[in-house]
């Protein structure tokens, strides 16, 4: 079973300095118009040809997000059944998080 993560904890163990393996599952234009830095764009429909980018260092964990969460438990699944052991989907998506972490981030 995919475990989700809340925009506050994530937040939380990336200001203590935590690494962690960031992937957009939304399509393109949606990562144009805001995106978490520093993550890794690979739309859903593409994962599952593209798992082999999804490549963080042992024990980073993966926080899969989309716009408000949905797409990204199909994502952290993908990943799961693929062999990632510490994979979360974000709750709320990045929405969630322009809402309760970084409200200078665009919504749509």
């Amino acid at each position: 079973m995919v475990q989700q993560i809340t925009p506050d904890e994530l937040a939380k163990r990336l200001r203590s300095g935590e690494t962690i393996f960031l992937l957009d599952v939304r399509q393109p234009w949606e990562h144009e118009i805001v995106a978490l830095a520093a993550s890794r764009l690979i739309p859903l429909n593409e994962l599952p040809e593209r798992l082999d980018e999804v490549d963080p260092p042992k024990g980073v964990p993966v926080v899969v997000y989309c716009h408000h969460g949905i797409r990204s438990l199909t994502g952290a699944a993908l990943l799961e059944q693929a062999g990632h052991r510490e994979v979360y989907s974000l709750a709320g998506g990045i929405d969630l998080w322009s809402q309760l972490v970084d409200p200078s981030l665009p919504r749509y």
